[in-house]
């Protein structure tokens, strides 16, 4: 049988028998209870009534955070000329074209979010197998594949936080750091709650949102009244 530390002990006997928390007292709960010696990530997962394998069942989109993410990211961008200034000066951290494609495909992947203009989709689509299962593959649906590269990368550097349903129709992101203030990681959990619930699909059926965990990220998670993560 696993034996844990004391820290994970004691962890899980502050978390036991606490279920359907409000949004502020689940964050409370996971703040005075994270012990790591670094500023852990305070993550959402939410359980959806979808099967994504559908077409009309995918659960796709983007929200910007109010008050960011606290991650710093790295941001390519596949562009040339111009937008590829422009990328530049917006402050993405990689900017290429043919050269930063033979770069990700010998396995180099060192940014948290790809951006390219419509021209350089031919070259970007070569590399699907690569980038689509990290999440990395542009997508116009979420403004990753845009001529507007220099709101696009602000926007990634700025707390925008992408999100997609996973095979067992699970949504999972970071929101925030436990360092935050209650109020702010609670204002960000439930603009990334609006925007699934407002990114719910049409073939969706019965009830669409089942379960909302938070947790940190050497934390155990703990189950959010889903009305109270949709209303304030």
């Amino acid at each position: 049988m696993a034996k844990f530390g004391k820290r994970t002990v004691a962890a899980r006997e502050a978390f036991a028998g606490k279920d359907n928390l409000t949004v502020e007292d689940a964050v409370a709960l996971i703040k005075s209870n994270a012990k790591a010696k670094f500023d852990e990530t305070v993550e959402i997962s939410m359980n959806l009534g979808v099967d994504p394998r559908h077409a009309d069942q995918m659960v796709r989109g983007v929200v910007g955070l109010p008050n960011g993410t606290g991650k710093d990211v790295r941001v390519a961008v596949f562009a040339r000329g111009p937008k590829a200034d422009e990328a530049k000066a917006a402050g993405a951290d990689i900017v290429g074209a043919e050269d930063l494609m033979e770069i990700v495909q010998g396995g180099k992947i060192e940014f948290d979010r790809c951006i390219a203009t419509p021209d350089m989709m031919p070259i970007v689509g070569r590399l699907g197998k690569v980038l689509g299962p990290r999440n990395l593959m542009p997508n116009p649906k979420v403004g990753t594949v845009t001529m507007d590269v220099a709101d696009a990368v602000k926007a990634a550097k700025g707390g925008e936080v992408q999100f997609k349903a996973e095979k067992a129709g699970v949504v999972h992101a970071g929101v925030g750091k436990v360092s935050f203030d209650t109020d702010k990681l609670a204002e960000n959990i439930r603009a990334f709650v609006g925007a699934v619930a407002k990114a719910r699909p049409a073939g969706a059926k019965g009830t669409y949102m089942k379960k909302v965990s938070l947790s940190s990220t050497m934390g155990p998670g703990v189950s959010v009244d889903v009305d109270n993560a949709v209303t304030e």
